[in-house]
């Protein structure tokens, strides 16, 4: 088993408004999922899987988000964008409920807030 097993395709997207409308105009980039090839054949990531999982990583899952990255900019704008809403749509909800300062105080209180009453 690698550690990129469980590897899920992440676009990496930054958002540019245009000056003329308010729609958003989304540029694909694939350098951080070079950066995350790089870095998988460093011996420092590798002896760190090979301490983790007892086996040295193949990079699979990375070289294939790098090329799936590569081709898809290689597709029409249009096609792009379908494919990337599509993908957004696809994701998980996050493991996480995010509050706000205020929520996350009520909420405290609610669980721990009978810790400081004294007996």
């Amino acid at each position: 088993m690698t550690g990129c097993s469980n590897f899920e395709f992440v676009a990496v997207m930054s958002s540019e408004k245009e000056e003329s409308s308010s729609t958003v105009k989304r540029k694909l980039s694939c350098f951080e999922h070079f950066d995350a090839l790089w870095f998988c054949y460093s011996p420092v990531y590798q002896m760190k899987q090979y301490y983790r999982l007892g086996t040295l990583d193949n990079c699979r899952g990375k070289w294939k988000a790098w090329t799936d990255c590569l081709m898809l900019k290689t597709k029409p704008k249009s096609q792009l964008e379908e494919v990337l809403k599509a993908r957004e749509k696809s994701k998980k909800p996050h493991i996480w409920n995010f509050r706000t300062r205020y929520e996350a105080s009520q909420n405290w209180q609610k669980m721990y807030g009978h810790l400081d009453k004294p007996e």
